[in-house]
């Protein structure tokens, strides 16, 4: 089983990773001209750029998905219609968002309806808190797939800062599954995923040639959370909250100070931990590759909680990774001396 999904998971790298290269060197040109994204005071950019490359990701993603799951052609190896159909539904949305800012309210009801989708493909026997009441469960994870989604829309305002969370989160997802601690279909789709933003990654190093655009961090926070909740059903929630542990702690702490101080909180903004490097003498490079970094030991500590048996030391594992990241968020919140 373990061979089948190493072959698998090559299988479905690969081919993503080729074709996201190609497909956002093909649509660049086009880009240009219908969805630049314009530097304001809240960018981190400081040329127009164009955006949309997520197009090419999420394209890469689930053609190269659905191939090997296609040629696999086994029981297990099915991913739920309402996946593919959701994550090409908030693609949309958020492509006609890059295009056309689309207000508040309804944007966070088109995505709050593929997020249902999602939840709502998945068997009742499938939980995570069994002595919980299914519908306050399946309640509580539609806000959470709805913050997911959003957060990682919100982190993704800095080159290279997508890749080096994603790559190092669906790299881990990839371990799990050659582990067989996660189901086979969820890892091949972690592994298209992975290999799409290697593909991606070399356009948007920095001084980026072209951003992912709401088309591409929407579906990708919709496709990462439904393989984290794949891990959370298979009672992995220490895994589940350790894989993504930067992007939560910067993003829901910077949520929370901008409540407490009045401040509108869904408006544009540049309060999160990672821009407050590049304002405190960080440079960009400095700030992304500190983050991967961090989130490789946390994929180590996280595939560490799957592996041992002892919730006692799961539980320290998940401490650990909390500090880690509690000292990352301060050190960026400094600024540097040198810089001073």
């Amino acid at each position: 089983m373990a061979n089948s999904q190493l072959l698998l998971s090559f299988a479905a790298v690969v081919p993503a990773a080729l074709l996201s290269a190609v497909l956002t060197w093909a649509i660049r040109p086009l880009m240009m001209r219908i969805a630049m994204a314009k530097p304001n005071a809240r960018s981190s950019h400081r040329i127009p750029t164009p955006q949309g490359a997520g197009i090419a990701v999420i394209a890469a993603t689930m053609m190269a998905a659905a191939v090997v799951i296609a040629l696999a052609d086994t029981a297990e190896m099915r991913i739920p219609v309402a996946v593919f159909g959701a994550t090409l539904f908030i693609a949309a949305v958020g492509f006609a968002d890059d295009v056309n800012s689309i207000p508040v309210a309804p944007r966070l009801l088109l995505q709050g309806l593929a997020v249902l989708a999602v939840i709502l493909a998945a068997p009742e026997s499938l939980r995570i808190v069994p002595a919980c009441p299914l519908w306050i469960e399946r309640g509580l994870l539609l806000l959470a797939g709805l913050w997911f989604v959003n957060l990682v829309n919100f982190m993704d305002g800095l080159d290279l800062m997508t890749a080096a969370e994603i790559v190092p989160v669906t790299g881990a997802l990839i371990v799990l599954g050659w582990l067989v601690e996660l189901p086979t279909a969820t890892t091949v789709a972690a592994a298209a995923l992975f290999g799409a933003m290697l593909g991606f990654a070399p356009f948007n190093r920095p001084v980026a040639k072209i951003f992912l655009g709401d088309v591409g961090s929407l579906p990708i926070g919709l496709l990462v959370g439904w393989c984290l909740l794949q891990l959370a059903w298979h009672q992995h929630v220490t895994a589940a909250l350790l894989l993504p542990l930067y992007y939560l702690a910067d993003a829901t702490v910077t949520l929370l100070r901008r409540i407490a101080r009045g401040e509108p909180f869904w408006a544009g903004h540049r309060s999160h931990f990672y821009q407050r490097a590049t304002d405190n003498g960080f440079s960009v490079w400095r700030v992304v590759s500190e983050v991967f970094a961090l989130n490789l030991v946390l994929a180590a500590l996280a595939i560490g909680s799957v592996m041992t048996t002892s919730t006692p030391i799961a539980t320290l594992l998940f401490v650990v990774g909390s500090i880690a990241t509690a000292l990352l968020m301060h050190r960026f919140s400094r600024r540097r001396p040198s810089a001073g």
